[in-house]
């Protein structure tokens, strides 16, 4: 089965998208504009120079030889042409102007003959077209800003007019998208955590408002729920407290004459219900969350490690010095307390190492044993309530399955991680990754 591709951001999906939709609607706009509007229009604006030049060359033709003087200084005052009579050829045109082109097939369909505009080599501002006339070859030119356009700008202001505009549209469109669900994303984290988010504001748009409705009505239900789950949960482990009790004095009042095996296993199985009871209601108040402290990890973890090792266990303990978090002192004792004691009881009696340091923004604490492992299949499955790898459900083998499930709520009640990994030599690596926070976060790691 393949693996899931990487999931890309909604915003920069819709800005993609939109942008690439306007950009593809400019472009068949200003292609239908070029070609319905501005070609057209420059074609007849060539035919109309055109047909100017060849009235000017055939007029100055007829007029008397006294007069045309005059006529060349009209026609540059008025119409920016000059005109002369005789004049040497001139080399092809080496550079490709459409209007030219235009301007080309219009006297070439006025002459009825093959005309090109051509130009000096040493002067690219003027054009020059020669034209015959009463038996003479007249040669007539305007400057290039007579034409007053530049087409190569002109595409080019358009285009980048078009960019900017199609990805501030786009941007603003996306923004407008993605923000409310962004606040949805945000206001879900803080519910998976056990909190109540504020209400979320309800906009002018129907779909977002009604949306914004029934996310807070579910922010609600799901508090409730919560709440109802801790209160259901710590009252039926306290009542069981009572006929749990009865059981353990009817025990002890049997008649010496019963079967002292058959005894014993009864207060080993009361002591288990007690033992998982305990769990229960240590469970429920847990998850209630508390206020933060500023914690100094090294001398909690090395006290946890001296209470282990008091007990017989072989724990070693490696804290970088002046490390600190702001959190939960009982739960993250707690979530500690059953990482460590886990690894102590599938450590096969080898030694077990704690590390914490600071990777960035972050506080690790990795908690070692060289046991068995856990093969990679069971690695999240160990997080469930009463799953155990160790399947005869034997507390001295296997605990009550409760310990990882614990761990797990109290990591998402405080919006920690914890992960189980394999570890180098064999064994297996518990990490409880801990935020640090803004103010922490600015202090230079040491």
């Amino acid at each position: 089965m393949s693996s899931p591709s990487k999931p890309h951001s909604l915003f920069f999906g819709t800005v993609r998208t939109v942008a690439a939709a306007l950009l593809v609607f400019q472009i068949f706009l200003i292609a239908a504009t070029v070609h319905y509007v501005m070609l057209p229009m420059a074609k007849r604006s060539a035919d109309d120079l055109a047909s100017l030049l060849i009235l000017s060359a055939k007029t100055w033709v007829e007029l008397p030889p006294e007069t045309r003087k005059d006529f060349e200084l009209e026609l540059i005052r008025e119409h920016q042409f000059m005109l002369f009579e005789d004049i040497s050829p001139l080399a092809e045109r080496n550079i490709a102007l459409p209007y030219i082109g235009l301007l080309d097939d219009a006297l070439s369909a006025r002459l009825g003959e093959t005309t090109t505009v051509k130009m000096t080599d040493l002067d690219t501002t003027w054009f020059w077209v020669d034209i015959p006339a009463g038996g003479k070859l007249i040669r007539i030119g305007f400057p290039k800003s007579r034409l007053l356009t530049d087409p190569t700008t002109m595409l080019l202001l358009v285009l980048i007019a078009t960019v900017m505009l199609s990805l501030l549209t786009a941007y603003v469109l996306a923004r407008r998208i993605t923000r409310p669900l962004a606040h949805f994303s945000q206001a879900a984290k803080r519910i998976g955590t056990g909190s109540i988010p504020e209400d979320m504001p309800y906009s002018q748009v129907q779909e977002l408002s009604e949306l914004a409705t029934t996310f807070n009505q579910m922010a609600l239900q799901v508090r409730e729920l919560l709440d109802n789950r801790t209160t259901l949960l710590a009252g039926i482990s306290h009542d069981l407290r009572t006929p749990l009790s009865r059981m353990r004095l009817a025990v002890e009042m049997l008649p010496e004459a019963s079967e002292q095996k058959t005894i014993d296993r009864l207060r080993r199985d009361i002591e288990d219900m007690n033992v998982l009871i305990g769990e229960f209601l240590t469970l429920s108040r847990d998850l209630q969350q508390e206020s933060p402290e500023q914690i100094e990890l090294e001398a909690m973890l090395t006290e946890m490690t001296e209470e282990m090792n008091a007990q017989g266990a072989q724990v070693a303990c490696h804290v970088h010095p002046e490390l600190t978090v702001l959190a939960g002192p009982l739960a993250l004792h707690r979530v500690v307390q059953n990482l460590l004691s886990n690894a102590l009881r599938y450590s096969d009696g080898k030694p077990v190492q704690i590390e914490a340091e600071r990777r960035g923004n972050e506080v690790m604490i990795d908690i070692l044993d060289r046991g068995p492992g856990i093969p990679a299949h069971e690695m999240e499955k160990v997080f469930r309530p009463f799953y155990r790898i160790e399947s005869s459900r034997n507390a001295d083998t296997g605990g009550s399955g409760l310990g990882l499930s614990i761990v797990q709520q109290l990591c998402t009640t405080n919006g920690w991680q914890v992960e189980l990994l394999p570890r180098d030599g064999g064994g297996t690596k518990a990490r409880l990754r801990l935020p640090l926070s803004e103010a922490q976060q600015e202090q230079p790691q040491r």
